[in-house]
Parts: structure tokens; C-alpha cells; sequence
């Protein structure tokens, strides 16, 4: 049944008729396939996104264990205990940290070495200070020194007063025991180093070698 005045044959009976039902139409269709098509594709991309960037941080760790082995000078020495297997993380890790503290330990050497030739060159600035003022002051005065007596006059000295001392000494001394020694020893002190004796002995060797030298 037809509403009244509408004939089945009339044209806009069919078209209204066909676009009333929304299974029949055929741009709805597409557009799900589409929507579903281009979700598929987006998690693909995400996926191989993913898949790129750990490839990446695996190949950049590769290459950094790589650069340890070629510039870590352990881990290019041979060792038996593994024979010819390849070196393994740990083992490079191990042995980069081994190589570091080593490293630490050369620079501290090196910085005490540097310290301790630091301080010697002070030093000789110093020494060569002094000289430089030694060598102005016997430019300013070339005769001053020349009156100075030699090492061999302060031998003489020494030699004086030693032997005038042995004399005293050699006769007042016993030797028969140990405590006459003693006791010896202590009484010549007494009597023969006092102030006033060393002094006239001192005065005795200085006037006999004026003598010998004038």
C-alpha cells in the first residue's frame, strides 16, 4: 500500500525509497574500510618507530663497548684465562674501571712529582739569589777577603789546643780500672778546661802560629 496521491511509479518514491536504507549505501562502506585501513597503519608505524629507536640504542651501546676495547689498553692485551673469546661487557667494564683508577693513581704520582720540583726550583731561585748578591758584593769590593785565613791556619788552631789538651790530659789520666778513670777523667776536666785555662791555651797556639806566619 501506497500513501494516497503517491504511485509506486513515481520517481520521487524511489530515490526517497533507496536512501532510506543505509545498508544500500555504498559510501559508508568505504569510509569503515578506510577508517580501519588507516588505524592498521598507524599502529604499524608506531611499531616499526619503536623498533628503529631500540635498534638505534642498541647499536650506539655496541659502538661505545666497541670504542672502550680500542682505546682501554687492557682490553686489548691477551687474556689466557678466556683464550681468543670475545670480551665480554662485564669483563670491558671491568677492566675500563681497573684502567680509570689506574689512571687516578698515575696523575696523583704525577701531580706530588710536579709539587716536589716546584719546590726545588724555590729553592734554587733562592740559592741563585744569594749568589748573584755574593758575586755583587765581591764586584763592589775585590779585596775584601783577602786578609782571611785559610782552612789549613784553622786546622793549625784546632791542632794547637788539642794537642796542649792531650798533654794535660795523657798525664793526669789512669787507665788502671775503669772507676780510676772515671774519676780521672772528671778531675781533669775540672782542672784543665776551665774558662781561664782554654783561654790561655787559645791565646799560647794563636801567638805561636802569628810567629811562624810573620
Amino acid at each position: 500500500m501506497t500513501e494516497s496521491g503517491a504511485s509506486p511509479e513515481d520517481p520521487w518514491v524511489k530515490v526517497e525509497y533507496a536512501y532510506s536504507d543505509n545498508s544500500l549505501d555504498p559510501d559508508d562502506e568505504d569510509s569503515d574500510y578506510h577508517q580501519e585501513a588507516y588505524k592498521e597503519s598507524y599502529k604499524d608505524r608506531r611499531r616499526r618507530a619503536h623498533t628503529q629507536a631500540e635498534q638505534k640504542r642498541r647499536d650506539a651501546i655496541k659502538r661505545g663497548y666497541d670504542d672502550l676495547q680500542t682505546i682501554v689498553p687492557t682490553c686489548q692485551q691477551q687474556d689466557f684465562s678466556i683464550g681468543s673469546q670475545k670480551l665480554s661487557k662485564a669483563i670491558v667494564l671491568q677492566k675500563t674501571i681497573d684502567y680509570i683508577q689506574f689512571l687516578h693513581k698515575e696523575k696523583k704520582k704525577q701531580e706530588e712529582e710536579v709539587s716536589t720540583l716546584r719546590k726545588d726550583v724555590t729553592a734554587l731561585k733562592i740559592m741563585k739569589v744569594n749568589y748573584e748578591q755574593i758575586v755583587k758584593a765581591h764586584q763592589d769590593n775585590p779585596h775584601e777577603g783577602e786578609d782571611q785565613v785559610s782552612d789549613q791556619v784553622k786546622f793549625n788552631v784546632f791542632q794547637g789546643i788539642m794537642d796542649s789538651l792531650f798533654q794535660s790530659f795523657n798525664a793526669s789520666i789512669s787507665v788502671t780500672s775503669f772507676q780510676e778513670l772515671s774519676a780521672c777523667v772528671f778531675n781533669w776536666i775540672e782542672e784543665h778546661c776551665k774558662p781561664q785555662t782554654l783561654r790561655e791555651i787559645v791565646i799560647g797556639v794563636l801567638n805561636q802560629l802569628k810567629n811562624q806566619l810573620y
